[in-house]
């Protein structure tokens, strides 16, 4: 089949197919099939007479224990048969051991001896000898000394008294030993020994199971092989065929389980690297500084932003993550992370982790440092630059602070003007002016209202606004003429040189804000007679350029970075008589950056004020 073809070329074979090189690799299959095949095969023969030698031996150790078993069981009834013959006979007692030999005819088995022994050793019959007192002691015969400490005893030796050998066997009865033995002949030595038919049948289940063995290896290694090749083909990568055919055998059902594993594993590596790379560009997109280290204090993971922020936090300049351990400002997350460290084990469920959390400055700059420990004593430290956060909680702060103080002025004008109304008894003509004052301090309120509500709008949901294309000279010519009365009044003179088909892609209501407030800021504090000169003095691929200036009251330079602060005044008490909020040029400064420009101030060359600023096409 061509699988194997292909796995032949992954295991150094060229691409070339031609009849030589096929012949090149024969050779070596069979040298690596002999030599595998003879180690498998003596592997599993090793084994095999192994086992058979252990079954040998215990087979053969328990048959002749079974033997011997049965030889001392027939000699143990002989002895307990002399023992209650002479309990029944009395002949302990009466000495008459003579009638023994009337028990010795009557016992059915051949070449028996019937020895008594006193506890001294002494004999007191023997059924072999007549003349018992003539024998030695018998005390420490082995099988009368080994009956002593156990129930019985038994040995095999040559009689001292006749010369021949027994097979001895021995009970001790407190007043006496019992001692049966039988001759130990040719018949007792055929008895005792072990069967060869078990042994030749061994060797023969032996000589079989050889010649199986090296059939059963000889496949084996023949699927071995096969499989081989079609792993080293999966390994190198090469496209797998749908429609590949496996045997029908062991090597089949193997192949087809590699074959959905690879599948499975090949599938898992792709998806593996998808969710990485995820990962990889969720850290990089992240504005927090992230790091995962490993339970050795050894960075395993971090982003830019995690190596930015600490050289900012350390005012050192380094690349590596691992010098977040010398940072003295973190010493207290360096101390919870050697205590989680030495701990035996991290005390922590799916929900809970251990975690410590921090604040600092440095310098002008807010961090916000924490530190989690996962299940494995891994952990995360993640460096959050607050600098923007906590300069815009300060600002919020100042700017509620601002806020009650701007509306508690109106708003007791107000209450005064109402309380003089209600307590007093006044001339229409009076009550007509605190009526007039009172309004007019209501307009201020609702004229600050809107203003905090529009710079809050364009703060917290500048993405919210509608943005399409606007033409800028309608939305100049919209505020002229809502103004004309107030730029009549103080004789304002109004110069527009901006192309009539400009349009930027913006929000018209915030681009009216704009020009509003910088018209109405020339109204209350240019003066009579100022003129004013807007301009589109420059564009380039992303922006267009304003000019915004006009004649008249020029301001010191030192207020100049600081009027688009909210509630800035220059004059408090001219701002509060010509009814201004404070917050107008913190508007048009919000409303130009959301449309991606910027502005600034300056003193104007024939007096008075101009800005420059910048809008995003």
């Amino acid at each position: 089949m061509c699988m194997w073809h292909t796995c032949g070329k992954n295991l150094g074979v060229t691409a070339n197919t031609s009849g030589t090189s096929r012949a090149m690799a024969i050779p070596l299959k069979k040298n690596n099939t002999m030599s595998f095949r003879l180690k498998l095969f003596i592997s599993f023969a090793a084994i095999f007479t192994v086992f058979t030698l252990l079954v040998m031996i215990f087979q053969y150790d328990r048959e002749k224990k079974f033997r011997i078993g049965q030889l001392e069981n027939t000699l143990d009834n002989i002895t307990e048969i002399a023992h209650n013959y002479m309990t029944s006979n009395s002949i302990v007692d009466s000495g008459s051991y003579i009638m023994m030999d009337s028990l010795m005819e009557i016992l059915p088995a051949e070449n028996i001896r019937l020895t008594v022994i006193n506890p001294k050793g002494i004999v007191l019959y023997d059924s072999e000898v007549s003349a018992v007192e003539t024998m030695e002691n018998h005390l420490e015969r082995p099988e009368v000394r080994q009956s002593v400490s156990s129930e019985s005893g038994a040995n095999i030796r040559e009689s001292a008294t006749t010369g021949s050998s027994y097979y001895y066997y021995a009970r001790f009865y407190t007043d006496y030993f019992v001692r049966t033995a039988t001759l130990y002949d040719l018949r007792v030595k055929d008895f005792l020994h072990v069967e060869k038919l078990f042994i030749i049948y061994l060797i023969l289940l032996f000589l079989v199971t050889s010649v199986i063995l090296h059939y059963i290896t000889r496949k084996f290694y023949e699927i071995i092989t096969k499989l081989k090749y079609f792993i080293i083909r999966l390994r190198s990568g090469e496209e797998l065929d749908e429609t590949m055919e496996f045997p029908k055998d062991e090597l089949g059902s193997i192949s087809n389980e590699f074959t959905s594993l690879y599948k499975e594993l090949n599938d898992a590596q792709k998806n593996l690297v998808i969710e990485k790379n995820k990962l990889y560009s969720h850290l990089s997109a992240l504005n927090e500084g992230i790091a995962f280290f490993s339970p050795m204090k050894e960075k395993v993971l971090t982003n830019n932003h995690f190596i930015q922020n600490l050289n900012l936090l350390s005012e050192m300049s380094t690349i590596s993550a691992e010098k977040i351990f010398e940072v003295p400002e973190l010493k207290p997350i360096v101390q919870f992370i050697d205590r989680q460290l030495k701990e035996s084990a991290v005390h922590s469920t799916d929900d809970a982790h251990p975690q410590m959390e921090m604040d600092l400055q440095k310098g002008t700059r807010y961090f916000n440092v924490k530190c989690v420990f996962f299940q494995d004593k891994s952990f995360e430290i993640v460096i959050i630059d607050a600098t923007k956060l906590e300069k815009r909680r300060l600002m919020k702060q100042q700017m509620t602070s601002n806020i009650a103080h701007e509306l508690k002025t109106p708003v007791a004008t107000v209450m005064g003007y109402m309380e003089t109304l209600q307590h007093n008894s006044i001339s229409p003509e009076k009550q007509k002016y605190f009526i007039d004052k009172a309004h007019a301090q209501a307009r201020r309120l609702s004229d600050l209202i809107e203003d905090i509500s529009t710079l809050n709008r364009i703060e917290e949901a500048g993405d919210k606004y509608e943005l399409k294309q606007v033409l800028v000279k309608d939305v100049v010519a919209e505020v002229e003429e809502q103004l004309k009365l107030k730029l009549d009044e103080h004789h304002i003179k109004v110069h527009v040189d901006i192309p009539g088909k400009l349009k930027i892609k913006g929000n018209k209501s915030l681009l009216f804000s704009i020009f509003y407030n910088l018209f109405d800021n020339v109204i209350k504090y240019g003066g009579d007679g100022a003129e004013i000169y807007l301009s589109n003095y420059l564009k380039d691929k992303k922006n267009y350029y304003f000019s915004f200036a006009n004649t008249g009251n020029e301001i010191d330079d030192k207020h100049l970075t600081r009027i688009f602060e909210r509630f800035y005044r220059i004059d408090d008490g001219r701002s509060r008589k010509t009814g201004g909020t404070g917050l107008g040029l913190a508007i048009v400064k919000n409303a130009i950056q959301l449309h991606k420009g910027e502005i600034s101030a300056r003193n104007y060359k024939d007096g008075g004020l101009e800005f420059l600023f910048s809008l995003g096409k």
